[in-house]
């Protein structure tokens, strides 16, 4: 048989493409990510990780597990090493990373890997510094108050509607010998900072505390005053898990345990507990005990939701494959791959566009509490949490330095009047985060 020279330039061609593609098959680019160890990574594994590997023509991601992975992950890249995709806390941690330039801008794949498209119009903002993508959000996060449905239908307690019923009906818990509030902090100190960013939105109000982070109010004005009052009032009356001695020694699934038997009464945690807390009542845990969720009360009595981003994913600077690392992300952040994380995982989705089919199967006061979020957001009675909003600096200066208030070290207004200060170096310097406007 006769072969012309195309014909054989073809099948030269044609074998180097095949051999390439077994290449690829079985010599893909690992990559990888370091995670906390838990049920819900082990999870995330299955119904992530997996099916990326899978589908993948060209990456495989190897999960790591870390106890205190997040400040391993911190000093490995300060040093130059780590995982390829850094994941963190929140988007005021991705703040220094990306002032030290530890992690990439990653602005090139927004149109080119169509993250433009998947997310919310907001959700990206959130990962800019100095007006570059260094990170993407995920798990929309809100802070809600857990109680024991058994307990309150048997007690007749009536759920409040105001803050002052909330104070009202705290009393009234401990005085029929029960816990008010199950907290601690001693597996994660920044825990502190989910009840300052309760009190200063929903005392204070959205509003003010929109105000302050934009320049515009001081943080020492009295309304944030009587929020950080209100909220030392109820340390100081043992209404969180009995006094600080507790809250400052025990563990959260003790924590959980104890507003799941009964012996407190409620629980006041992000959105992010509600992948676990099943795990406390019932047959699990071996009670009877229902549960559900209320909004934290507000001054005004609106139902107010305080939003925030619970971690966040970037691409390390010291990765010698980025490009595998943002296929990653992209298959991460599908509306797929994040309804499959909420209905299997019971975490709550990234800020990407899932349509309500896709939720389908779901607890029904997980769905609830989205349909809440969102008419929420549309009305404007969404407030700022601390972790997502707040510049580096005076994040940990609000965890931190609350513990002084609440041991009797200085007052609220020193303590107010610090945070002022702080905040201002970090405004003067053009740290703070993108603050979406109100609607």
């Amino acid at each position: 048989m006769k072969w012309s020279r195309i014909t054989i330039f073809s099948m030269m061609a044609l074998w180097m493409l095949l051999s390439i593609g077994l290449a690829s098959a079985q010599d893909k680019t690992v990559i990888t990510i370091w995670v906390e160890d838990g049920d819900e990574n082990q999870c995330w594994d299955e119904v992530v990780v997996a099916p990326f590997n899978a589908q993948s023509d060209a990456t495989v991601l190897e999960t790591v597990l870390q106890a205190d992975q997040w400040d391993v992950t911190r000093t490995a890249i300060s040093g130059g090493g780590g995982p390829d995709v850094v994941l963190t806390p929140g988007p005021s941690f991705v703040f220094e990373l990306a002032k030290a330039g530890l992690v990439l801008p990653m602005d090139n794949y927004v149109d080119l890997l169509g993250w433009d498209e998947s997310f919310v119009g907001w959700a990206l903002s959130l990962g800019l510094v100095d007006g570059q993508l260094y990170s993407l959000p995920t798990e929309l996060e809100t802070m809600i108050i857990y109680y024991n449905k058994t307990l309150f239908e048997e007690r007749g307690w009536v759920l409040p509607n105001t803050m002052d019923d909330l104070m009202d009906l705290a009393a009234q818990i401990e005085s029929e010998g029960i816990i008010p509030f199950s907290q601690g902090n001693t597996e994660w100190r920044p825990a502190n900072e989910w009840f300052v960013s309760v009190f200063l939105n929903n005392i204070a109000g959205p509003d003010n505390v929109y105000a302050a982070l934009t320049g515009e109010l001081p943080w020492t004005d009295e309304s944030f005053v009587e929020s950080i009052e209100a909220l030392d009032t109820i340390l100081q009356n043992g209404w969180f898990s009995g006094g600080l001695d507790i809250y400052y020694t025990t563990t959260f699934d003790d924590l959980h345990a104890a507003y799941g038997n009964g012996t407190a009464a409620m629980n006041m945690e992000g959105s992010w507990h509600m992948s676990g807390v099943n795990d406390f009542f019932g047959e699990a845990a071996g009670n009877e005990n229902d549960w559900d969720w209320m909004p934290i009360p507000s001054t005004t009595g609106d139902d107010i939701y305080s939003l925030g981003i619970g971690s966040t994913f970037s691409i390390n600077a010291w990765s010698e494959n980025p490009d595998n690392a943002a296929e990653f992300l992209t298959y991460l952040f599908l509306p797929e791959t994040q309804a499959a994380i909420t209905v299997n995982c019971g975490l709550a989705p990234a800020p990407v566009r899932i349509s309500a089919d896709m939720l389908e199967g779901i607890d029904e006061r997980q769905a609830r509490l989205f349909e809440s979020i969102a008419q929420a957001s549309d009305a404007g009675n969404y407030g700022y949490l601390t972790w997502t909003f707040w510049p580096p600096k005076s994040d940990v200066y609000i965890y931190e330095e609350i513990e002084l208030l609440w041991d009797g070290q200085i007052t609220a207004e020193d303590y107010l009047a610090g945070l002022n200060d702080v905040f201002a170096e970090e405004l003067e310097a053009g740290d703070i985060p993108p603050i979406p406007l109100r609607q």
